[in-house]
C-alpha cells in the first residue's frame, strides 16, 4: 500500500486560506481524503491545518470553515471562529522593548553560524505582545486535552533559548497539547508572546523553516506533497517596496524549500512541491495577515491550483547538487522530483530546473548562510512587523 506524507508550510493568514484550495485540488487530483496520509507535518499556519486534519475535521469543512459557513457536524461542529479578528488583525501590536533571545546571541559568531540565519535574526528581534489565544481554543475544540487521536501528526516549533527546532509529536519531543503546540508554532517573532510550555519559551517553527520538508525523511514514505504558501515559482512584478521586500523573502524561503525536498527525494520519496502562482500573489499582496483578502485568496487558489496539480512539471535533480529555481516564470507552480544524470541535464537544453553544481551567485540567507556574512534582516518573515495599508 502506498505511503503518502503531507507538508503544510506557514504562510500566516492568507497562507491558510490558500492551502485549503491547494487542499481541494490535491484531492481532486488524488481521488483521496487528505485525512488518510500517513504523515503530516505542520509548520506555523501549517500546523493548524494539519491539526484539524489529524483530528479529523475533513476539507470540506475547512474550506466552508474559511468561508463563514456554520458547520453543524464534525469535530468543528458548534464551535465559532472569526478568521478576520483571531489572529489580532493584519498589523502587530507594539512588541515589548527586549531582545527575543539573549541567550542565543551571547554565543557569538562561532554559536550563531551553525544556525540558520532566520533563526539567529529571530534571536535579535524584539519580544511580541500578540496573542492566539483562539487559534488555542480552536485547536481544544477538536482536541481538548492531549494529542490527536491518530498517529503520524508532527507538528514544528523553535525553542527559542535553545535555538532548536522541535518536532512536536515525534519521539524525544517534550509531551505537549496539541493546542500548545499549535499556538508555539504559530508564534511569529515580534508579533505574538512566546508560547511558555514546561518553563521553555517556543516561537513560530517558520523561524527555522517554512516548510521543514526535511522531516519527511526517514518515515518510509512512497510519495510526500508539499503545499508551501510561502514559496513561488511564478513571481509577479510588484510596484511597492514592502511587496517587492516580501517576494524578495519569499525567493530565499523557496531555495530552502528546494534543499529540503532534495533531501526527501534522496530517501526514495516522489515529492511534489505547489506553491502559489503570479495571480495568487497579486492578490495576496505584501502582508499575509490581512485577513480582508482570505476569500478572494481561496477562491483563486481553488483554480490556480487545480491547473498546477493537473499537469506538474519535472523538477531535475542531480546526485549532490541542489535544484535551482526555473529560469522563466510559469503559471504552472508545482513540480515532482525526479532523478536527473549529468548527461541528461547536458542533453536538455532548457531543463524547468537547472541543477547545477556550480555555487549559487546570489547568497541564501534562509538556507545557509556564508561564514562571515551577516545576515541580512531584509530578507526575513521579520518584514511582516512592519505596518502596512493592505
Amino acid at each position: 500500500m502506498t505511503r503518502r506524507g503531507l507538508v503544510l508550510g506557514g504562510g500566516g493568514v492568507l497562507g491558510a486560506a490558500w492551502t485549503v484550495g491547494a487542499l481541494t485540488a490535491l484531492e481532486e487530483q488524488l481521488g483521496i481524503d487528505a485525512r488518510e496520509f500517513d504523515e503530516f507535518v505542520g509548520t506555523s499556519a501549517g500546523s493548524v491545518l494539519a491539526a484539524l486534519l489529524a483530528c479529523g475535521v475533513d476539507v470540506a469543512a475547512l474550506r466552508e470553515h474559511q468561508l463563514g459557513a456554520e458547520i453543524t457536524a464534525g469535530p468543528l461542529s458548534g464551535f465559532h471562529y472569526d478568521h478576520d479578528t483571531a489572529a489580532g488583525g493584519s498589523r502587530p501590536p507594539r512588541p515589548r522593548a527586549a531582545l527575543g533571545a539573549p541567550a542565543v546571541i551571547r554565543r557569538g559568531v562561532s554559536g550563531l553560524r551553525r544556525l540558520p540565519p532566520t533563526t539567529v535574526v529571530s534571536s535579535f528581534l524584539p519580544v511580541g505582545t500578540g496573542r492566539l489565544d483562539r487559534v488555542g481554543a480552536l485547536i481544544k475544540h477538536v482536541a481538548p486535552a492531549g494529542w490527536a487521536p491518530r498517529a503520524g501528526l508532527t507538528v514544528v516549533a523553535l525553542d527559542y533559548d535553545a535555538s532548536e527546532r522541535i518536532a512536536f509529536g515525534r519521539n524525544g519531543a517534550p509531551e505537549v497539547d496539541l493546542a500548545d503546540a499549535v499556538m508555539a508554532s504559530c508564534a511569529i517573532p515580534a508579533w505574538y508572546e512566546p508560547v511558555s510550555i514546561h518553563g521553555r519559551r517556543y516561537v513560530d517553527g517558520g523561524a527555522w523553516s517554512s516548510t521543514n520538508i526535511d522531516l519527511m525523511v526517514g518515515l518510509d514514505l512512497d510519495e510526500v506533497y508539499v503545499l508551501a504558501p510561502a514559496v513561488t515559482f511564478d513571481p509577479d512584478t510588484p510596484t511597492r517596496a514592502m511587496t517587492r521586500l516580501e517576494r524578495r523573502w519569499r525567493t530565499r524561503v523557496t531555495r530552502r524549500a528546494l534543499r529540503e525536498l532534495a533531501e526527501v527525494h534522496r530517501d526514495g520519496a516522489q515529492v511534489t512541491l505547489l506553491g502559489p502562482s503570479s495571480l495568487d500573489l497579486e492578490v495576496m499582496g505584501h502582508n499575509i495577515m490581512a485577513a480582508q483578502r482570505r476569500m478572494e485568496v481561496l477562491q483563486t487558489s481553488l483554480q490556480t491550483s487545480r491547473a498546477s496539480l493537473g499537469d506538474p512539471h519535472e523538477l531535475g535533480i542531480e546526485q549532490g547538487h541542489v535544484p535551482h529555481e526555473p529560469e522563466s516564470a510559469d503559471a504552472v507552480t508545482a513540480y515532482t522530483a525526479v532523478d536527473q544524470t549529468e548527461s541528461d541535464a547536458a542533453s536538455d537544453p532548457a531543463p524547468d530546473f537547472v541543477a547545477d553544481a556550480a555555487p549559487d551567485p546570489s547568497p541564501d540567507p534562509v538556507a545557509d548562510a556564508a561564514p562571515d556574512q551577516a545576515p541580512d534582516p531584509a530578507a526575513y518573515p521579520s518584514v511582516l512587523t512592519q505596518e502596512d495599508r493592505p
